[in-house]
């Protein structure tokens, strides 16, 4: 027998038969559910001591049974399961899994779950019949992620095609994985849910860009580098609703363009595209009727400057989409960052590397650029040097980068000897993938409060072990909810952090 605290008063305790396995517990414990719960009701057959468990208590919890659609053949039944000796007062009876029971016990008594073997849908399918999900879902939560103290909790390997070709995250966590020409959704809680075969071979991108009331309708954006057009899925059943390719029947030149990249906002889907010649532009659908509203940012792609978007982001505080591009040869990496008006289409600001800058980072051109919507930020890692530098979206000026200074002096050196390098920013923390390596720089307190970027306001740290890092080159790095995921190339499966329970990491507000 499962007992509580020995130290509890007897006449708050209650005992459970639950499958044939005896679990004694407190009232408390059982009430810690909520009042409207299951365990809560049968707790009050115990509330009182001196009086035996009369007619009116029994017409009471049947009452409550009734009303979370348990008939009379359920575990709870008077006639068989529920024990109504009142004389003895003898263990309460419930037909359901005892191993399962126990996980959600030592929830209701730590609030905390305990390391298990059950999947989240067992768990939550169980929580529910105790009508205790909502403490379950509480406790599935991922903490406060904080790069600091964060490491891999799992590693999502999809059923086929395990190698992750891109990856989208949404606002709760739940994380749309391209695999192969399929496409597997898990929720928040990291369980799978639904996996769709599209007409693709092989998804260059993914982007879930609507989501109809009480998740009806969920509908993913895809596109490939090999075949024309981007097409909309709806996973809820399935089926393709759509698709849209980038044309021009006034010129010759686009025909067949391809998908590079994809964003959405509210209303509207950003397609970046690229044609046979390179002609490139980012097409503007609408989500609605899935039909083509417009064009932004259209390019010939003669050179670096006026290559394909590689990266949208849309920020829907200033009503600009931003268009990134990164090309590297054999003198180094050259591209450009672009901020477009999405309703009149013009560009806003711009920057291009090599040949904008202090003098001192000339040659020194960004190998990759990230936005933090949320904090109205951009980040950018110097493909030479290795330094990170960042900047206010809403102080865009001819010259807006601070490049961070690593204090830290334990760290070694980030210049030189990197050839591939990634950069995330996502809750007000950078996160920059060196080839295999992991690192977050995270915000410290400036001296007097202030709330300005300077060189020092970031500390650098490693995030991963030695065996993380040799698992293969890191590709994306991408946030949600409180969690980070990073893809790795030649590595099935996408790796999921998250900071630990026992954290005593304070982000900087």
């Amino acid at each position: 027998m499962e007992n509580d605290n020995p130290n509890n008063n007897t006449s708050d305790r209650i005992k459970l038969n639950v499958g044939g396995k005896l679990f004694e517990t407190t009232i408390s414990t059982l009430q810690s559910g909520g009042p409207d719960s299951l365990l809560s009701t049968l707790s009050t057959r115990h509330v009182s001591t001196t009086s035996p468990f009369n007619n009116a208590s029994l017409d009471s919890l049947s009452s409550a049974l009734s009303t979370r659609h348990i008939s009379s053949t359920s575990p709870f039944s008077n006639n068989n399961n529920f024990n109504n000796n009142t004389q003895d007062r003898g263990p309460i009876f419930i037909d359901r899994d005892p191993e399962i029971f126990t996980i959600l016990l030592s929830l209701l008594r730590t609030n905390r779950l305990p390391k298990n073997r059950f999947s989240v849908t067992e768990l939550t399918e169980e929580a529910e019949f105790y009508g205790i999900e909502s403490v379950l879902l509480h406790a599935l939560k991922p903490n406060r992620f904080s790069g600091i103290d964060a490491s891999i909790v799992k590693v999502i390997n999809p059923a086929s095609d395990g190698l992750v070709t891109d990856f989208h995250v949404v606002s709760d966590g739940a994380v749309f994985i391209a695999h192969g020409g399929q496409v597997t959704v898990y929720d928040s809680n990291l369980s799978y849910v639904q996996t769709v075969r599209t007409h693709l071979d092989e998804i260059g991108s993914v982007r879930r860009v609507a989501r109809g009331e009480s998740g009806a309708r969920e509908v993913v954006a895809v596109g490939s580098e090999d075949v024309a057009g981007v097409s909309f899925y709806d996973m809820v059943n399935g089926r393709g609703v759509g698709s849209v390719e980038w044309r021009d029947e006034s010129d010759p030149r686009i025909y067949k363009a391809r998908v590079r990249a994809i964003s959405d906002s509210e209303e509207e889907v950003f397609v970046s595209c690229e044609s046979y010649h390179r002609e490139n532009c980012v097409l503007v659908v609408d989500k609605e009727t899935l039909g083509v509203k417009g064009e932004i940012g259209r390019q010939s792609g003669s050179s670096a400057k006026f290559g394909v978007p590689r990266g949208l982001s849309y920020v829907e505080e200033m009503g600009v989409l931003v268009g990134m591009s990164v090309t590297s040869g054999a003198f180094g990496y050259s591209g450009y960052v672009r901020l477009w008006d999405v309703r009149s289409g013009r560009v806003v600001w711009e920057t291009n590397e090599p040949g904008s800058g202090r003098s001192s980072r000339f040659g020194d051109s960004f190998a990759d650029v990230s936005v933090d919507v949320n904090d109205m930020s951009m980040c950018k890692i110097c493909s030479k040097s290795g330094d990170l530098g960042i900047a206010d979206l809403r102080k865009l000026g001819d010259d807006p980068w601070v490049y961070l200074r690593d204090t830290n002096p334990s760290l070694r050196d980030t210049s030189g000897g990197v050839s591939n390098s990634v950069v995330h920013c996502y809750k007000k923390q950078v996160f920059v993938g060196r080839d295999g390596g992991l690192e977050v720089w995270s915000r410290v307190a400036e001296k007097g409060g202030s709330s300005e970027i300077g060189e020092e306001s970031f500390r650098r740290n490693y995030m991963d072990k030695v065996e993380d890092s040799e698992r293969g080159i890191i590709k994306k790095i991408e946030g949600g909810g409180e969690r980070l995921f990073v893809s790795r190339e030649g590595a099935e499966g996408l790796e999921v952090w998250e900071s630990s329970v026992f954290s005593g990491a304070v982000l900087v507000p």
